[in-house]
């Protein structure tokens, strides 16, 4: 059930950033703050896992995201996805999704503008910041869901 709740959460997170390339403080720190105070009462994330597996999972979304903010690789949008993920899930997940997002980005890049330009004018507009070529930079939550579906999928 609250892998549904986190794959709802991840969709909205993707919308709004394949449209405005901006994900709102509102749905990261937000549902981190959730995530965290469910973590701290429950004593486990809302995957099931231990609240040391969440800490851990946290961490390491750090360790994996900052580098790449630093180094103008990645936005604060995308480490606090991140850290959320880690908070809500535990370390196979949180894995998961970046693993599963690195090979939907790279089929992007091989195959996106072949989708592109099969797609209705109307929804490339909508999410025209997804468009192939338009920057080294594409927005990033897209993939992580595509990461977590395929970990859900994997895992599950």
């Amino acid at each position: 059930m609250h892998s549904a709740a986190l794959l709802v959460w991840l969709s909205i997170c993707a919308i709004q950033d394949a449209r405005q390339r901006h994900i709102a403080n509102s749905l990261t720190v937000g549902v981190g703050l959730v995530a965290l105070i469910w973590m701290l009462w429950t004593g486990h994330t809302w995957l099931g896992a231990t609240a040391a597996q969440g800490g851990w999972a946290l961490l390491l979304a750090l360790l994996l995201t900052l580098p790449g903010y630093a180094l103008g690789q990645m936005g604060a949008g995308d480490v606090k996805l991140m850290a959320t993920i880690g908070l809500a899930s535990d370390p196979v997940h949180l894995l998961g999704c970046f693993i599963g997002a690195g090979l939907a980005s790279v089929l992007w890049r091989l195959l996106g503008l072949r989708v592109w330009s099969s797609m209705s004018q109307g929804l490339r507009a909508r999410v025209a910041w997804m468009a192939p070529g338009l920057s080294k930079k594409t927005p990033f939550a897209p993939f992580v869901l595509a990461g977590l579906i395929l970990t859900l999928a994997w895992i599950h």
